[in-house]
């Protein structure tokens, strides 16, 4: 449990100082958009929320805080293009907030867009003060707490209950509802970016209820964690210019000594928050990378009945 506080620490990090450092990232009130096709999953609210969920707009991306009501909004294949494979999507935000679109919604429609069936996950969040002034302000004394050689940072690492209950209740509605969506729950996987990426590892390591075929980490945290003997196979992406790797293999490292099936890469560039790519950098390269793994092994395919 060590390293996997490790590694979520690592996520809410590079999440805070990605806002703390982004100068040019001005943050705007946006309106909340339309989710029609929100499911609301009914696994509770958030104790000590002062504010009510709201959403804010920072380099061109709509962006949710203060989520007190976890959902599962569906993005399925055109009829009669799906292949019965299936994602979760965790998108990031430090457990502060959502990047709802180009880690959540963004993914799942290039999902779909090849057949697979994808869900995108807006969990609930660790609470923010009400205004925006005090949301920059609270992120940054978080920023500098964490970021303090004297201070205790793994204090700042949220309790993952509400959340795991998220992912553990999606993962039960996909279940139950796999016939209507034609998924083949053998083939349900799940990915998540930054603070998604660690909600997905701690998903695999602590669910009881969840039995994942496969598992995308998208620029986690590296740190090393206990590989239980029936880990999933795993595809990992990060960036060598993003903070959070600093020159660290661990958790591939991890998956490899407990011999389970692992595919790592590492990008020249791209930095933190990439989602599916920017121009200019070369993790721009690691979706196809990611349809073609699955293809490999076999994720896109039925398999015969044993």
């Amino acid at each position: 449990m060590h390293s996997l506080r490790s590694t979520l620490l690592a996520c809410l990090m590079a999440a805070a100082a990605a806002l703390a450092h982004a100068q040019d990232g001005t943050i705007y009130p946006l309106a909340a958009p339309a989710e029609p096709r929100a499911i609301p999953l009914g696994t509770g609210g958030v104790e000590n929320q002062p504010a009510s969920e709201s959403w804010f707009r920072q380099w061109g991306q709509p962006m949710a805080r203060n989520i007190t009501a976890a959902t599962l909004t569906p993005f399925l294949p055109a009829p009669g293009k799906g292949n019965g494979a299936a994602v979760l999507v965790a998108p990031g935000g430090g457990f502060r907030w959502l990047a709802l679109n180009h880690e959540g919604w963004a993914v799942a429609q290039a999902l779909a867009d090849k057949g697979i069936a994808a869900f995108v996950l807006k969990y609930r969040l660790q609470p923010t003060p009400e205004s925006l002034d005090g949301f920059k302000q609270s992120m940054d004394r978080m920023f500098a707490a964490a970021g303090s050689s004297d201070g205790n940072p793994r204090s700042l690492v949220p309790d993952l209950s509400n959340q795991l209950a998220d992912a553990e209740a999606a993962y039960a509605l996909i279940h139950a509802r796999a016939k209507e969506w034609g998924v083949d729950t053998k083939r349900l996987g799940m990915m998540g970016f930054s603070a998604g990426a660690g909600l997905t590892m701690h998903s695999t390591l602590n669910s009881k209820t969840m039995k994942l075929a496969f598992i995308g980490p998208i620029y986690g945290g590296m740190g090393p964690v206990s590989v239980p003997k029936d880990a999933p196979p795993m595809f990992n992406v990060i960036a060598a210019d993003d903070f959070l790797f600093r020159g660290q293999f661990g958790v591939v490292k991890s998956w490899f000594d407990a011999g389970r099936p692992v595919e790592f890469h590492l990008f020249q560039n791209g930095g933190h928050g990439f989602g599916l790519g920017y121009p200019g950098n070369t993790a721009n390269g690691w979706f196809p990378l990611f349809l073609n793994w699955l293809d490999v092994n076999g994720f896109l395919k039925s398999r015969p009945a044993p």
